[in-house]
């Protein structure tokens, strides 16, 4: 068989991988919290048809002669650029101005949550439930800096959220402490695995703080410490898709898509030939 009829069977596997990550991005223009997807290829390795030749006193030196057998899947990037901040007007609506992710978790029988089980999300639309607990969207407990449930009582009368974290309450049941909602940040966000949901799971290449996936009280901390950036009450950060780059980038995997076809019609043709020479 061809050679090339492989390589272009490679290109379009390759290209029908990058639509997916572009519909997917495309998808999820207006997530909340989302960081894009990228597609990188890399070549294959080359038949070599004739080493490469050094000179001497009767010829001067030659190239290798390679001939390419295709390209491959390199990387699916997640790219953690800072998302646009919009205005909701809602207190506990939380945006993240610089770096670092909001810690949620299921909680345990006390007043703590299980940071064996934490997940990481930029997504920062909560909500308060039946007990006046600081929730996700899916029902996990927001980590204040302890590593505690993060509650406000249900007789006050108002609460604001200063970019620290630190949650003033006005009049009601007197809370012991200032709630602090806690952010962290990985050595490597990239690094980071999609579990959904907006949230995201440390693996050992992120960084693992424990060598288990889990984070304990040591890693929780302030916005605006350790590098993190600070949380904007009252906003939400949108996704950082680009429609226009999107569409760009589907024209040019399309068109990808096209040309390797084309290479498998042409060495279909060239064979269809080469049966017919018997005749």
């Amino acid at each position: 068989m061809l050679r090339s009829m492989y390589s272009g069977i490679s290109g379009m596997k390759n290209f029908q991988t990058k639509l997916d990550v572009i519909g997917n991005n495309i998808a999820n223009v207006n997530t909340y919290g989302f960081k894009k997807g990228r597609v990188t290829f890399k070549d294959m390795v080359s038949q070599t048809i004739s080493g490469a030749s050094e000179s001497n006193n009767t010829r001067g030196g030659m190239n290798p002669k390679q001939v390419g057998l295709g390209s491959a899947l390199s990387t699916i990037d997640t790219i953690h650029t800072q998302g646009s901040l919009q205005t909701t007007g809602r207190s506990l609506d939380i945006g993240i101005s610089g770096d670092g992710f909001f810690v949620v978790a299921p909680g345990n029988s006390t007043a703590g949550i299980d940071l064996s089980q934490a997940k990481l999300t930029r997504a920062g639309n909560f909500y308060l439930d039946e007990q006046g607990f600081l929730v996700n969207s899916d029902g996990y407990f927001v980590s204040d800096v302890t590593g505690v449930k993060i509650k406000i009582p249900a007789d006050a009368e108002s609460f604001s959220i200063g970019s620290d974290g630190s949650i003033t309450v006005i009049g009601g049941t007197p809370v012991p402490a200032t709630p602090v909602i806690a952010l962290t940040k990985v050595p490597n966000p990239d690094g980071l695995q999609k579990v959904g949901n907006n949230l995201y799971t440390i693996t050992a290449n992120s960084g693992d703080f424990n060598n288990d996936g889990s984070i304990t009280v040591a890693d929780l901390g302030k916005s605006g410490t350790n590098g993190t950036g600070d949380l904007v009450s009252g906003t939400l950060e949108m996704s950082n898709v680009d429609l226009s780059e999107e569409f760009t980038e589907m024209i040019v995997a399309q068109r990808g898509f096209q040309a390797n076809t084309r290479i498998i019609t042409t060495s279909d043709e060239i064979l269809q030939e080469l049966v017919n020479l018997k005749r």
